[in-house]
Order: C-alpha cells, then sequence, then structure tokens
C-alpha cells in the first residue's frame, strides 16, 4: 500500500534550505583556502599543513557521533533539536574568524598550532549544527519524492553557496591590497556572519514540542562516549543501504575534497594567476545551478541511484580529461570543470534526498530515534572523505617537491615535478577515486517502492 505523504510548505522548504549557506560555506571555504594559507602565507610545510587539516577533521568524526546521540536525547528530552544548532550557529563566525588571524610573523610551528586550535573549535561548532541538521529531513518530510523536494532545493542553496565562498572567499582576500594577514582577515569576517547568519536562520525549522509516540523512550537514549560509539556501529551493522551509501559518498567526498583543497595551486602555478580560481569555480557552480533543479527530475523519472551513478560518471570523465593540464594548461579546462560542476550538483542532490530514505526504512524495521545517530554518521563520514582530500594533497605535494613560501619570500619558484603533481592531483587522481565510488554505489538497493509503504 502507498503512504500518503506529508505537505511541505514553501516556508519549511525554504527555511530548510537556507542552513546549507551555512554547510556550504564551511565546507567550500576551509577546504579551498585552509592549507593553501598555511603553506602560501604561514610558511607552514605542506606535510605539516596536510596534518594540522587532518587532525582537525579526525577530532569531527570523534564527536559527531556522540552529538549525532546527544541530539536524539535532546529531541527526546525537549521535543526539539533547535538549542544545540543554536549554539553551533552561534558559536561558529568567532572562532573561524580567530583561524585566519594569526599575528604576522609568527613562526611557522606556531602559527601551526594556532591554526589547528581555532580551527578545531570551528569545525567543533560546525558540527552541533550540522548532525541535527542532516536529520531533520526524515522528520520534516515524508514520502520519497517529498524528501527529494526538500533536499533538491536545499542542494540549489548548497551549490550557490559554493559559488558565493568559492569565488567571493577569493575576492575578499585580494581586498587586502597586498597584506595577507588583512586579506584572510577580512575574509574570514564577512564569510563567518554568512555562515552563522544561514545557520541561524535554519535552526528555526527544527520542529519543537514532538509528541512523545515520536520520540524514543528515555531509558534507550545513550549518554556514554563508549555507548555513543556502539550505537553509530550499530546502525552501520543495521543498515546495508547506510553502509552502502555512506562509503560512496565518504570517497566521493576525497575526491571533491582534494580538487578544492588543489584549486588555488592549480590557479597559482598551472594557470599562473591566482585570480583565476575564481574563474574555476564560476565555471564549476554556474552550471550546477542551471542543473540542480534537473536532477529531481532524473530522479522521479530513473530513480535516484541511478541518477547517482549517471552524475558520478559524468564527473570523473570530466576530472581524467583534465589530465591534459600536464601538456596544455589554458582557459580550455573551464570547459570540463562546468560538466564537473553539472555532476556535481547531482552527486550533492541525490544521496542527500537518499539518506533520509534510509533512515525511514531503518526506523520501520528497528524502531524509531536513531536519526541523530545517522546524522552523526554521516557528518563524520562525509568530513573524514574531505579531510582525507586535503591529506592526499599534501602528501602528493611533499612527494612532488612542492616549496612552501610565506608573505615575507613570495618570489618562490615551483620545480616541474611540484606542478606535475598538482594537475594529477586535481585530474588523475579523483577521477580513479570516483571510479571506485561506483561499487559501493552498485550495491545500495532501496528502491522508491521499498519506501513508500504502509508496513
Amino acid at each position: 500500500m502507498i503512504a500518503t505523504e506529508q505537505s511541505l510548505t514553501r516556508a519549511t522548504v525554504a527555511r530548510y534550505a537556507v542552513g546549507s549557506l551555512g554547510t556550504g560555506g564551511f565546507a567550500t571555504l576551509p577546504g579551498l583556502v585552509l592549507v593553501y594559507y598555511l603553506t602560501d602565507s604561514l610558511g607552514v610545510a605542506a606535510i605539516v599543513a596536510g596534518v594540522v587539516v587532518t587532525v582537525a577533521k579526525v577530532w569531527d568524526v570523534i564527536i559527531d557521533p556522540v552529538i549525532g546521540a546527544r541530539s536524539d536525547r535532546m529531541l527526546a528530552v525537549r521535543g526539539s533539536r533547535r538549542p544545540m544548532m543554536l549554539l553551533g550557529a552561534i558559536a561558529l563566525p568567532v572562532f573561524f574568524l580567530l583561524t585566519f588571524a594569526v599575528p604576522p610573523g609568527t613562526p611557522a610551528g606556531v602559527a601551526a598550532v594556532w591554526v589547528l586550535l581555532a580551527f578545531v573549535l570551528t569545525a567543533t561548532a560546525f558540527s552541533l549544527f550540522q548532525v541535527p541538521y542532516i536529520a531533520l529531513p526524515a522528520e520534516l518530510a515524508s514520502g520519497y519524492d517529498q524528501r527529494t523536494r526538500l533536499l533538491t532545493w536545499r542542494v540549489v542553496v548548497l551549490t550557490f553557496a559554493i559559488l558565493l565562498f568559492g569565488a567571493g572567499g577569493p575576492a575578499l582576500r585580494s581586498l587586502g591590497g597586498g597584506n595577507a594577514f588583512s586579506g584572510y582577515l577580512l575574509m574570514a569576517l564577512v564569510a563567518g556572519v554568512v555562515i552563522g547568519a544561514g545557520m541561524l536562520v535554519s535552526a528555526f525549522v527544527a520542529p519543537r514540542g514532538l509528541p512523545a509516540a515520536d520520540v524514543p523512550p528515555r531509558e534507550s537514549i545513550l549518554v556514554t562516549l563508549r555507548s555513543n560509539y556502539a550505537a553509530g556501529v550499530q546502525v552501520l551493522r543495521d543498515s546495508q543501504p547506510f553502509r552502502a551509501l555512506l562509503l560512496t559518498f565518504l570517497l566521493q567526498g576525497l575526491a571533491t575534497g582534494l580538487m578544492l583543497a588543489g584549486a588555488n595551486y592549480v590557479a597559482t602555478w598551472v594557470l599562473h594567476s591566482e585570480d583565476a580560481v575564481t574563474f574555476l569555480f564560476v565555471a564549476l557552480i554556474g552550471p550546477a545551478l542551471i542543473v540542480t533543479p534537473v536532477w529531481g527530475v532524473v530522479a522521479r523519472r530513473i530513480g535516484k541511484e541511478r541518477g547517482f551513478a549517471i552524475a558520478s560518471i559524468l564527473f570523473g570523465v570530466a576530472a581524467l580529461s583534465m589530465v591534459a593540464l600536464l601538456w596544455a594548461p589554458g582557459a580550455w579546462v573551464y570547459a570540463p570543470v562546468a560538466l564537473a560542476g553539472a555532476a556535481y550538483a547531482g552527486m550533492q542532490a541525490l544521496p542527500m534526498a537518499m539518506l533520509p530514505d534510509v533512515i525511514s526504512h531503518d526506523a520501520r524495521r528497528n524502531g524509531e530515534g536513531r536519526a541523530g545517530t545517522f546524522g552523526g554518521m554521516w557528518t563524520a563520514g562525509e568530513t573524514t572523505g574531505m579531510a582525507l582530500g586535503a591529506t592526499v594533497l599534501s602528501i602528493v605535494l611533499a612527494v612532488s617537491g612542492y616549496v612552501s613560501r610565506s608573505a615575507a619570500a613570495a618570489d618562490a619558484v615551483q620545480p616541474g615535478s611540484a606542478v606535475a603533481g598538482i594537475a594529477l592531483g586535481f585530474s588523475l587522481i579523483p577521477a580513479l577515486i570516483i571510479a571506485v565510488s561506483l561499487v559501493p554505489l552498485a550495491r545500495y538497493r532501496l528502491r522508491k517502492g521499498d519506501i513508500d509503504v504502509v508496513v
């Protein structure tokens, strides 16, 4: 029997979607500029910069399942996840500004520790918002198509945020007039406020006062660190569709994180213009803004999982074609970047719409009350992928002989091997990772008929 889908108001869709100003901004801007900030403004060695970013993201992996379980507890006790989301929205802009406020002349080692501590605090604030935010669609919408609609518009805003922060962040940085400190500080201030504002608005879409029947009983909520992780592992064991979807998304986060972290390096050392990073993002996100609703239509016609596979293959082909940067760097690269952008829209919209289906399927089989745990594990997997992207890039830079520079030594020259490493890190390596991600995606077997039924 087909379930009756809960109607979504435009206000609910809009308020939920605007939260992606925060999620898109935080996912994009640090991934784009943080490693570059460490190596080319603070003089930190490439491998150390990779360690800084990786440790901060490992911290995310540690705390996200805990926050997920705490979010479920808050829902049971208070009837809403909103207080946790508000705390994250208010705290993030402060710590984000501190991350890029290292005083000029600070020794590289001290600068690395400063950035690490500040970014760990920023990541914690982000997780307080993001983990409950990921869990909300299962509470806001019922039914396969309603969730597709909710998540499609979220990804439209997410795509706009990637363009806004990916192109606008470096543009704000350049307003520093050649002064790296003031440029990064201005960028962090404006971006932090916009990120926090988007998160703050979206926090109020969280339902309040849910009836007791919709929440787990108090005695079932996990309160210890060990049991929180046990809950995370348990949802992985219980839900084969979640394992397949999460592994696919993690691998694709690794590929896109690698390309994101490498964009500044491609602009500077392959295309020979730091300003080219803005054009790369316009080429990437412009098509994505147009195509994102199309992926919703594709999902309704052939299924989310098939659309996701098509988007992934298109992205991999686009990335692979950019291997030609090794021999012929030039403006032609914007064409495959545009194709990658159109595919990337599907790679974001469709798995995010599939996750609430997984949560709903699990709730029918194993009982309500685990949406926050799913959200925590999902966010941990997503941040792991993005972090490993920066780590892989730092390893490629170190192995290929990249020369770190600081504001005092801006005339550093890169060896040909380093430039080749940057090009391959932006093309061949991500393409291979995308190809591997298709293996777990093929094992995802939930379909519309498995979701829209009444048991």
